[in-house]
């Protein structure tokens, strides 16, 4: 930090297991993420490349080094391994892990349906190469799993060797985790909070609404993705109690004398 402030609460030391926060790129040019690193890789964990965008992303390699040299690990989103597993095409998405040295590898059904069985497999094969972070929920905003479902496939997903299990909300927050005019359904994330550890989840929050939800709910070491790359500083501040929406939140766990 640039100065002493009392009574903010502590954070977690990268590299962390918990108070993650995982950033979104959707096509960031290599000199745009070296501007982006210089004032927020100090407070960024992981970055996903969105979707399927590195298969048309040019200079894809520079922007994987770029990264790795920041020391911050970078993986392909899910839906690019649904895209080479409805291809049949598993060995070739191996073989793209294995040509850009990815250490981290996302596994997900948010697209495709695949047997659940088959899925925890493909984490199970991916574990022996890489850190598989798997995602749980639909993309498809008619498709409501009941609370009791999200905690049964976490659950399944962890021990078939899941570092981390992505709860669902896309890029725009308003599936999965949350309704579609993007307000938390807090009944069902209470609900996988009695059964499955927080610090094993991460929470695709991308609106600044949802993270003071999660923030206030869990704490300042709260994991949290799909976040803006503009939006990690914002975000730290809210972690911090430094922004109006948490400035209070944080200050009755302290013994502050009266001015």
């Amino acid at each position: 930090m640039n100065y002493t402030l009392k009574y903010v609460p502590d954070r977690e030391a990268k590299p962390r297991e918990k108070g993650i926060t995982m950033v979104m790129d959707k096509g960031l040019s290599v000199n745009e993420i070296e501007n982006f690193l210089s004032v927020s890789g100090n407070h960024t964990d992981l970055v996903k490349l969105g979707w399927a965008t590195s298969f048309v992303t040019p200079n894809l390699q520079d922007k994987l080094n770029v990264y790795r040299q920041a020391g911050i690990p970078v993986y392909f989103g899910g839906t690019l391994f649904e895209a080479f597993i409805i291809r049949g095409q598993f060995d070739d998405y191996l073989r793209i892990l294995e040509r850009y040295n990815m250490e981290y590898a996302e596994v997900s059904d948010g697209s495709i349906i695949i047997p659940h069985d088959v899925k925890c497999e493909y984490i199970r094969k991916l574990k022996e190469k890489v850190t598989v972070i798997s995602e749980v929920g639909s993309k498809d905003d008619t498709v409501i799993i009941p609370p009791y479902k999200w905690i049964q496939l976490m659950q399944a997903e962890i021990d078939a060797g899941s570092w981390k299990v992505i709860a669902e909300a896309r890029e725009s927050g308003n599936v999965g985790l949350f309704r579609g005019n993007g307000e938390v359904r807090s009944g069902l994330v209470e609900e996988i909070l009695t059964k499955i550890p927080q610090e094993t989840i991460i929470w695709e929050a991308p609106q600044k609404s949802q993270q003071v939800w999660f923030v206030k709910l869990l704490g300042a070491n709260v994991n949290l993705g799909n976040i803006a790359p503009a939006e990690v500083i914002p975000l730290e501040t809210v972690r911090l109690g430094l922004r109006g929406d948490t400035f209070n939140h944080f200050l009755k766990d302290f013994d502050i004398p009266v001015l």
